[in-house]
């Protein structure tokens, strides 16, 4: 039991160090009828408690009880101290007047060391209602006390606090310096709750560095730290939204952000941090394309901000407000206004959003043609083209390529993006995680749209292929960073492995499966986390296309790239030393019609479906109009490459009349089917034919291809596990596998084969020193991906491309399994013969019988790459 009050004053840090066990106390103090002053000092570390873990109310009685009782112990330092922690809560409350005044009192009322933690804590408070320069104030005359009175701990809150206000006003190195000095002081003391707090600080450096990998892993460090503690994490929360946003995942930004609300409400906790949450979710849901939501949580979060009075996080959501209206179809003048207002608002506070505003501004005035008024805002914004994070350049180059469209110079244009590309490529690389890259690229989509209706506008084929290219599957222009050996990594993998093979197992057997689908989502989280940390080490944006190299490299085959600029879609054929351009459709209309398609041969997987078969060939015509145009007047009679947008990478090329009897073969980009061309077979010439369980046909194929190639490595039964596999495909020349195969949109990487153990997902074959040089899938749904980012696509082919496959055989919709076995005996006939992929899929469909359903099956696979 406690006695005495110095002893009684320790349970102060405990409520950051073990926060439980100093709530437990201080209730357990209450109870054996202490004496005022320690009454005091039990009260408030309950108070503290519910104001940073529970609930509000709850902390605001206990917080004037404390103060009362100081009172009564007559302790002018002790009702300083409680004044000051009543003042926190008061303006977490969204009572900032009350809490202002409050902390008016305990600096009044406290000396020396007493109200130089005041003065801590009342910047605490000027950096959450957005008064930066006040909360330095404050910082720079509490520091000297604190540390020459030898106090550590706050001595350590107080520049964690002053680098994090940093950070607010973009002064990165001055940040970094005050987060290492409070780094070591922590490491001198027990304070858990505030350690976790500065790897949380130290992953929003990284961040505002720009070093996202490094940021997620921190504040992932962070969230393992509270949770041993059993704290909430509203702060934390707020800031990984950031950082996902900054990644190109909003929708988990949204979901995260969306999730602590209802938490937070749940708790009846701060006011303030509800604003916050609500500020982010709003900027997730314009990322999300979701303005409605967006103008919701906004209009919310202004609200509360102005309610407050914190009028620097106000401004902020009053910039996310004008933003999700003008992506709702908003255009007034009223609205240039009101974003010029945010703009010298946000630059007053000294804030780095500021460029967006201007930005913002600009862009509404070009569309209602006040040319003057553009001007003048674009200048300011592109002002920030010149210095600081990577976004906020991007957003100055953004808005420079906007000021030469407005004054008709294409050239000016082209510069300004190529730069902007060029700062938003460098920032791409230094992610490891292929998912990241490919997300990353959304936020130069402005910037490539720009510059292909520039690169259209000068008439010049050539150019706008260049551009085309310029932002059309980066992702796949380096290998993503191969993981490390990390035993967690593996063993959260094999576990992942194992859980989904129970759950499928218990699916078939007509069992509930919720827990083991629980859990099979926290391996999912845990697994994807750990790949996101992956630091890139490519330097540079990779290889930059020249268009004379892949003219040179055609020979007689013809390269079809299909640019999309304004929603209507261009054929840029390439061939014969010389690029030209035909207009074909509206990508609205072929990406209807390709759904179609998919639809149509869905039905003809099945037996009796042939009164369909007119309709996918009807289907197949207008496609070929929509996507083709004029230009199949001039494909010649060599093989075709067709180069597709993302979302039109389910289109079953081969259905298409003048494209049925041709090589045709498929790339992400021009870039990637030069790469495969030039890509060697491995020394060796290995063939691995793997078959998974539970196949209708069971594989039926394997067993006859094991005597065609000579002395083949064949995994099959309990030999065909993960392991395994991927032992025996990294280097192959050619491998085979028959397995079932699941495509996971939500979740592209989780896309799977299935083996003996369990499944084999994307993120296995990124562990891959050297994929095999060709791969035939031969089950469905393999050559589905997820569109993401500019115009990038995941999936289990495109995580081949980079990693050494030159050619791949998959399929992008169900298929009947039976007339899968005639195909692919075909298709292999052919590569004995010394014929590519392309050539021998070419030949294989030409061989099978003449129905319905075996058409279907042959149009449904794809050749992609060049081997």
């Amino acid at each position: 039991m406690m006695s005495g009050s110095e002893s009684v004053l320790e349970l102060l840090p405990m409520v950051f160090a073990v926060p439980g066990e100093a709530l437990a106390r201080a209730q357990t103090l209450l109870r054996t009828g202490p004496s005022p002053l320690d009454a005091s000092v039990a009260h408030q570390v309950i108070g503290i408690w519910q104001r940073d873990f529970g609930d509000l109310r709850l902390a605001l009685r206990h917080l004037r009880r404390a103060r009362a009782l100081a009172a009564r112990a007559r302790s002018a330092e002790r009702e300083a101290d409680v004044l000051a922690t009543l003042g926190v809560a008061l303006v977490h409350a969204g009572r900032t007047r009350q809490g202002l005044d409050a902390f008016e009192q305990g600096v009044a009322r406290g000396t020396g060391h007493t109200r130089a933690r005041v003065l801590y804590r009342r910047a605490y408070v000027w950096w959450v209602l957005g008064r930066h320069r006040e909360a330095l104030e404050d910082v720079r005359r509490a520091v000297p006390v604190l540390r020459q009175a030898g106090d550590v701990i706050w001595t350590a809150r107080a520049l964690t606090l002053r680098a994090t206000v940093h950070l607010a006003l973009g002064a990165v190195e001055r940040a970094d310096a005050d987060f290492t000095a409070a780094e070591a002081l922590w490491d001198t003391t027990g304070q858990e709750h505030d350690k976790a707090d500065a790897v949380e600080s130290r992953g929003l450096a990284a961040f505002r560095r720009g070093d996202i990998p490094a940021a997620l892993r921190l504040l992932d460090e962070a969230e393992e730290r509270y949770a041993k503690l059993g704290t909430p994490t509203f702060m934390l929360n707020i800031r990984r939204c950031e950082v996902l946003m900054a990644a190109g995942l909003a929708p988990e930004a949204l979901a995260e952000a969306d999730g602590a609300i209802a938490e937070l409400d749940r708790l009846g906790g701060q006011s303030t941090r509800k604003a916050e949450l609500l500020l982010v979710a709003a900027r997730a849901a314009r990322l999300t394309e979701d303005p409605n939501t967006a103008i919701a949580r906004a209009a919310q979060a202004v609200r509360l901000f102005t309610g407050q009075r914190r009028a620097w996080w106000e401004t902020h959501a009053r910039l996310v407000l004008l933003e999700a209206r003008v992506a709702a179809g908003r255009r007034s003048g009223r609205l240039v206004a009101d974003a010029a207002t945010v703009a010298e608002r946000l630059a007053a506070f000294g804030s780095p959003a500021a460029p967006e505003a201007s930005l913002l501004a600009g862009r509404i005035a070009l569309a209602l043609g006040r040319s003057a008024e553009a001007e003048r805002h674009l200048a300011v914004a592109a002002r920030s083209r010149l210095g600081g994070p990577p976004l906020a350049r991007i957003t100055g180059w953004a808005a420079q390529a906007l000021r030469a469209r407005a004054a008709g110079s294409n050239r000016g244009v082209l510069e300004a993006c190529r730069r902007g590309l060029d700062v938003l490529d460098d920032h791409r690389m230094t992610l490891g995680a292929s998912e990241l890259r490919a997300r990353a690229t959304a936020q130069g989509a402005e910037l490539a749209a720009l510059a292909q209706q520039a690169a259209l506008a000068s008439g010049r084929p050539r150019r706008l292929l260049t551009w085309s290219e310029r932002w059309r599957a980066t992702v796949l222009t380096a290998p993503p960073t191969r993981p490390p050996a990390d035993p967690a990594l593996l063993s959260g993998l094999t576990a992942f492995r194992e859980i989904a093979a129970r759950a499928e197992q218990a699916r078939r057997d007509g069992h509930p499966v919720p827990a083991l689908e629980r859990e099979q989502r926290r391996l999912e989280r845990e697994i994807r986390s750990r790949t996101l940390h992956l630091r890139g080490e490519a330097p540079g944006g990779g290889d930059r296309f020249d268009a004379g190299r892949l003219l040179r490299r055609l020979g007689e085959t013809r390269l079809v790239e299909l640019a999309v600029v304004d929603g209507q879609v261009h054929v840029l054929l390439c061939g014969q030393g010389r690029v030209r351009r035909f207009t074909a459709g509206r990508l609205d209309r072929a990406v209807a019609e390709a759904e179609h398609v998919q639809a149509g041969l869905r039905r003809l997987a099945h037996p009796g479906a042939q009164a369909r078969l007119p309709l996918v060939e009807a289907a197949g015509r207008r496609l070929e109009e929509l996507l083709l145009g004029p230009a199949v007047r001039h494909l010649g009679t060599g093989p075709v490459v067709v180069v597709p947008p993302g979302s039109l990478h389910r289109v079953p090329w081969a259905l298409l009349p003048s494209l049925r009897e041709r090589v045709v073969s498929v790339s992400p980009s021009a870039s990637s089917w030069l790469r495969a061309r030039e890509t060697e077979p491995p020394p060796g010439g290995r063939t691995v034919l793997v078959r998974g369980p539970g196949l209708a046909t069971g594989g039926a194929e394997v067993p006859e291809l094991a005597g065609r190639h000579g002395a083949p490595v064949v995994l099959e039964k309990d030999t065909a596990h993960v392991a395994r596999v991927l032992r025996e495909l990294d280097g192959a020349e050619l491998a085979h596998i028959a397995a079932h195969g699941a495509f996971r949109a939500d979740s592209p990487l989780f896309s799977s084969l299935t083996m003996a153990d369990g499944p084999l997902i994307v993120h296995d074959f990124e562990r891959l020193t050297r994929s095999p040089y060709r791969i035939v899938l031969s089950c469905c749904d393999t050559a589905r991906f997820a569109s993401v980012g500019a115009d990038e696509l995941l999936g289990l082919v495109t995580a081949l491309l980079p990693l050494g496959t030159a050619g791949v055989v998959a399929c992008s919709a169900p298929v009947n399994d039976e007339a899968v076995v005639p195909l692919m005996l075909a298709l292999h006939k052919g590569l004995g013969a010394g014929l590519s992929l392309a050539e021998a899929l070419r030949d294989a469909r030409a061989a099978l019988p003449d129905d319905a359903t075996h058409q279907a099956t042959g149009w449904a696979f794809t050749a992609f790459g060049a081997a």
